[in-house]
């Protein structure tokens, strides 16, 4: 009896023991994990300088920095030298001890690690141009050459170079609110940014011997110093850009004589450098609010290429309150121009573009410069620069006030609808960067989204007004999903590092643009997305935003919490799936004083005899997201009498349970379809699971399907 009592004890200690190891495991707790938690985590604490609303603070600052430059272009060298006087203004509450500035053309040098970064294999086949390009018998060499930094009394002021910065080392420590001045006096060698690659450059034309040139980052200029980052210093690799403070320039450019050049700021010579002819044509032109003027024409500019003068020209301009520099130069160019009324200011659309280019540039360049000014000043803030140039550059890049853009015809001067619109496409967008991030001036070395993906949606928008059939290749929900689908080895969140992505178009570009485009659309509305954007915009003109900024204000601004959203789309590589799991149907039979619900289990959505007349139809649907992202789930139901009901479910839906919810809906009208999402508003990933009854496809729609993916 006393061994059975201790067997009964030891069963009970063993079962007892299993309940309590349960009992703990029941007790072990988790992280937030919910998609709806707040992003106080991931966003900085707000201080005085940056409030919780997305707003600057009342002690924010940002340091300014003005520029006087001489600068002279050699066309026999293909050389450019300058000398630059960089006056400081310390405008933050810091001591600094040291002022860093940027050496981008050092990405260019003979040293440059550039190239080491990168993975590469031999390709078995190359064309000649390629060939060339990556192999080339001899390295260029297109780094800074900086052959004084002094002080401006002329003594030698003590600097380090280190890649693409160079750390200037202050005789004393810059106090706040003092201001330092110094001199550098520098050359390079310029690259043929058509076979060499590049931001800028210039374009051999074999057939006379010319050049264009399209010149930036070509001056050595301030990072930024700010309380996010402290000094914006990390390296240029070559692909993730620049972060600049504003301020005020004063510039002369001495190129040759018959060149036209066109450069950021206000033409301080006009007469010195334009023919009485050019200054008469402009003087129209500033009137003409139609149809572009053209100051020199293509045949002036013909007879120019062959006679290239000796001679040189120095052209002298100003610009107030801006990030940066470029221009652009060639006796080839042909310069045509218009006036756009931005709500009663004259603002100045300028093109400048090689016979190459005609006449897709005639028709095209300038009024697309004219319709991004518009579209822009619309939804963001009125254009404040008198000026806005587009150049036949081929190739993408912005600059205050300026930007180089690609498409040329065919030789007979024909061009395709595709090369219409994509040259369109290029210079409403470079030109849209005078908003984003030129004066919204965002980091773009740290968070290249925040120009890029916020001006390709602008762009989306400017391009509709140009042509209400723009065939629009980035933005659009269903654009995007082939991407989000795709190998998630190879996807990183949209807040990354734009040297750090895998697809940089899909990154920067193509995800934040549908992220807002599916705000504005189908979560927000436009009404209250409009005005939220606009606040942004016209809080952050002229300052440095960062993603908290944005994020608190497109909330602070419309009421509508988006932390879900943001943590989504921006911080995760989670995709949208939303489908149909089961649908019930239920009709009603009255029992005295109760209504019974009796499900009706007849195949698909119509119901059997026993369905009374006087019954509504009641579905019990259940959704599933095998998706990551919580979106809103977009429902149309089709009925038998032909009509069709649309209903959104908010994504908050998903609150209590992010694997499935279960909704009824009732009708007095019998449904025939049910489809999730038809319009592809949400980037769903897999739509076959959208519908019930279920769609089957027959073996051309599979095979139609398999080719596409």
């Amino acid at each position: 009896m006393k061994k059975f009592s201790l067997f009964l004890f030891s069963i009970f200690f063993i079962i007892a023991s299993g309940f309590a190891q349960d009992k703990n495991i029941t007790k072990q707790g988790h992280t937030n994990q919910n998609k709806f938690r707040q992003l106080k985590q991931e966003l900085a604490t707000p201080n005085s300088q940056r409030t919780a609303s997305g707003a600057p603070g009342v002690n924010y600052t940002q340091q300014k920095v003005d520029y006087k430059m001489n600068i002279i272009l050699d066309d026999d060298k293909q050389r450019i030298s300058g000398s630059e006087t960089i006056i400081y203004h310390n405008n933050s509450k810091d001591e600094l001890a040291y002022l860093w500035v940027q050496l981008d053309q050092n990405m260019r040098a003979k040293d440059s690690k550039t190239p080491d970064i990168s993975s590469g294999k031999i390709r078995k086949s190359l064309s000649k141009s390629r060939f060339e390009r990556s192999y080339p018998k001899e390295k260029f060499d297109g780094g800074f050459n900086i052959t004084s930094v002094t002080n401006t009394n002329g003594s030698e002021l003590s600097h380090t170079i280190n890649q693409t910065m160079m750390r200037i080392n202050l005789p004393q420590p810059l106090a706040s609110g003092e201001t330092f001045s110094f001199n550098v006096k520098w050359w390079y060698n310029i690259n043929n940014h058509r076979t060499q690659g590049g931001r800028s450059g210039f374009e051999h034309f074999a057939e006379n011997g010319n050049n264009n040139y399209v010149i930036a980052q070509f001056y050595p200029r301030m990072c930024v110093y700010d309380n996010v980052e402290g000094w914006q210093n990390d390296q240029f690799w070559g692909r993730s850009e620049f972060a600049l403070e504003f301020g005020d320039f004063d510039v002369n450019i001495t190129v040759p004589a018959d060149h036209m050049l066109g450069a950021t700021g206000v033409l301080q010579n006009e007469k010195e450098v334009l023919s009485k002819t050019e200054l008469r044509r402009l003087k129209k032109a500033r009137k003409t609010y139609d149809n572009p003027v053209v100051i020199r024409t293509q045949k002036e500019a013909i007879k120019l290429e062959k006679t290239k003068s000796k001679k040189t020209k120095t052209w002298k301009f100003k610009a107030t309150n801006v990030r940066d520099y470029a221009f652009a130069t060639s006796r080839k160019f042909i310069w045509d121009a218009m006036a756009v009324d931005i709500n009663g200011k004259n603002v100045m659309a300028y093109s400048l573009y090689s016979k190459e280019a005609n006449p897709l540039y005639g028709d095209h360049s300038t009024r697309a410069v004219a319709q991004t000014l518009k579209t822009y000043s619309k939804y963001t803030f009125d254009y404040p620069y008198h000026k806005a140039i587009s150049v036949d550059g081929q190739m993408g890049m912005e600059y205050p006030q300026i930007c180089f853009n690609p498409g040329r015809p065919n030789p007979d001067g024909t061009y395709s609808d595709r090369t219409k619109y994509r040259m369109i496409k290029v210079t409403i967008h470079e030109v849209g960067h005078n908003f984003f991030p030129m004066i919204v001036n965002s980091d773009e070395r740290q968070w290249t989204w925040m120009d890029e993906g916020l001006n390709s949606y602008m762009e989306m928008l400017a391009e509709l007004d140009y042509d209400p059939n723009f065939p629009i290749t980035r933005g659009y929900p269903k654009n995007i999903v082939r991407y989000m689908a795709g190998d998630q080895s190879r996807i990183a969140p949209i807040m990354s590092k734009g040297d750090n992505v895998y697809s940089f178009g899909n990154n920067a570009y193509g995800k934040p643009a549908t992220a807002l485009w599916i705000l504005r659309e189908t979560i927000m509305g436009k009404e209250l997305f409009d005005h939220a954007f606009k606040t942004y915009s016209q809080r952050w003109m002229f300052k440095h935003p960062t993603p908290a900024d944005f994020f608190r204000t497109m909330e602070d601004a419309s009421g509508v919490d988006l932390d879900w959203f943001w943590r989504g789309w921006f911080y995760t590589t989670d995709v949208t799936d939303i489908g149909i799991k089961d649908v019930k149907k239920f009709y009603t039979k009255e029992n005295g004083d109760r209504v019974n619900f009796i499900e009706d289990t007849t195949p698909g959505l119509s119901f059997g005899k026993d369905k009374t007349k006087e019954s509504k139809y009641h579905y019990e649907i259940t959704y599933n997201k095998p998706g990551g992202l919580v979106m809103p789930i977009i429902v149309n139901f089709d009925y038998t009498d032909g009509t069709s009901e649309r209903k959104v479910y908010p994504a908050q839906i998903w609150r209590y349970n992010d694997k499935e919810v279960t909704k009824v809906f009732s009708s007095s009208k019998e449904v025939s379809k049910i489809t999730i999402d038809p319009n592809q508003e949400t980037a769903d990933v897999d739509t076959s699971n959208n519908s019930w009854p279920k769609q089957t496809k027959n073996k051309f729609e599979k095979f139609k399907q398999k080719v596409k993916g």
